[in-house]
């Protein structure tokens, strides 16, 4: 089978790409598919991210192990298309060049018969021109997201004087367990 995905740069004009690659091609050979078909030289390192349906970043899928332990870390190559995608998961985020954070929305767009002749990994289409950079990326969490909000206490060093000459910390017999 073949899948076929639609990769669009995360930027505010419409720049994307269709691309048709073999469903037992690894997210390696999809890395190659898509830093190609935008023109990249592949130089630099990525990765994919695992995400719900909502584009919610879950796990990393880097391209080489930078694990603490050598081999413990799966890879790009060691993942076949079909075993991260399927008619229910379609979407999965990819990165590229972690210094100028290109940023791509991977959607799997359709699942079809392999036509014989073609060559696989195929760009279909290719839509709207690469910008000179990425952009500015945010990565500020959302303030609903912190239990504290912005916590300001409304302290000043007036407020603190009222801790000077307060020795009775000590009072507590706990000095002999700071040896």
């Amino acid at each position: 089978m073949v899948y076929k995905f639609r990769v669009i740069l995360d930027a505010e004009e419409d720049i994307f790409r269709d691309i048709a690659i073999l469903e037992e091609d690894t997210l390696e050979d999809l890395h190659n598919a898509i830093f190609n078909s935008f023109g990249f030289d592949g130089m630099e390192v990525a990765s994919f991210y695992t995400c719900d349906e909502t584009w919610n970043q879950e796990d990393e899928i880097p391209l080489f192990d930078t694990g603490d332990v050598p081999g413990e870390q799966k890879t790009m190559s060691d993942y076949t298309l079909s075993d991260i995608l399927d008619k229910e998961n379609t979407k999965i985020i990819y990165v590229y060049d972690f210094i100028h954070m290109w940023t791509f929305l991977v959607e799997l767009a359709a699942v079809e018969d392999q036509v014989a002749g073609n060559l696989y990994p195929e760009t279909l289409f290719s839509h709207g021109e690469m910008p000179d950079d990425s952009g500015e990326k945010n990565f500020e969490t959302d303030m609903h997201d912190d239990i504290y909000g912005e916590f300001e206490d409304d302290l000043d060093e007036d407020d603190l004087d009222m801790f000077e000459g307060d020795d009775s910390f000590e009072d507590y017999g706990f000095e002999e367990n700071w040896n």
